[in-house]
């Protein structure tokens, strides 16, 4: 089954997919198993870019980590006197990855985690990717299919969403060298452009308004910060029939310099937009 290429793989997966009494097929739960394997190995992704500025999910990736599932028994595991009853292996071999993981974070069998990266104590899920150089800092978690990407930061409790179904539906998207303050909560699909910085406790989701007030007209975007942005949390009014109220939306207030790329000055970065870290 190792040597099966990615077409073939996929015909198997979308027809079990239509019938999941092939589920019952050793053949089938050999290709389902394979796919979850590359995922593990960074061979497979659940969404990638499309070469033209743009993403693309493999829903195909997702039916199989979703069928995945059905196919596993529960079973009870430790970790000396800490026990668990879950149906998923955990990612194992991390010398050899050559990943730092800090007692007691946890990454499920298949989630990629390339080489670089440090995990404090966090939680990656089945089917994220996370890229070379990335830090997941203490209690921060990424979500299931989530793609992250080179040297970004994950600060301090950072909830990174996760998404299995529907299918079709995108990940969120974490690009090269961005910067996620503290406490933020990124999920639904948001795409956070590359080197942007987001200040500590920013929430958002697929329908919160992002905007951007560095000109004399503020400009709207939804689901997407774009690169190099320094967002901080904002409010904005809107009237109910009892009266008008403050809700929240993410304000951009200026472009990340090039000269603040390396982490060591980035504190410094936000700083002078009076960004809390």
């Amino acid at each position: 089954m190792t040597s099966i290429d990615a077409d073939n793989l996929r015909k198997i997966i979308e027809e079990v997919w239509e019938d999941h009494t092939l589920l019952r097929n050793l053949e089938t739960q050999a290709a389902i198993n394979e796919v979850v394997d590359r995922l593990d190995r960074g061979e497979l992704r659940t969404a990638e870019p499309d070469g033209e500025g743009g993403w693309r999910v493999n829903d195909w990736v997702k039916k199989a980590v979703i069928l995945y599932f059905p196919t596993r028994e529960l079973r009870q595991t430790n970790a000396g006197e800490m026990e668990y009853y879950d149906k998923m292996d955990l990612k194992r071999n991390y010398r050899e990855l050559g990943v730092r993981v800090v007692p007691p974070a946890v990454a499920r069998y298949g989630a990629y985690i390339a080489r670089g990266v440090v995990m404090m104590p966090s939680y990656i899920n089945i089917g994220a990717y996370v890229d070379e150089g990335t830090m997941v800092d203490t209690w921060a978690t990424v979500g299931s299919c989530a793609q992250i990407g080179k040297d970004v930061h994950l600060s301090g409790g950072v909830g990174i969403g996760g998404v299995l179904e529907p299918v079709q539906a995108a990940p969120v998207i974490v690009e090269d060298g961005a910067f996620i303050g503290s406490r933020c909560i990124i999920v639904e699909g948001v795409r956070i452009g590359a080197a942007a910085v987001i200040g500590a406790g920013t929430t958002i989701t697929a329908s919160t308004k992002i905007i951007d007030v560095t000109g004399e007209t503020p400009v709207e975007y939804k689901g997407y910060v774009p690169p190099r942005s320094v967002v901080i949390p904002g409010m904005r009014n809107k009237s109910y029939p009892a009266g008008e109220y403050g809700i929240p939306c993410a304000l951009i207030i200026g472009r990340r310099k090039e000269s603040t790329d390396l982490k060591t000055s980035l504190n410094e970065a936000l700083r002078e937009f009076d960004v809390p870290v």
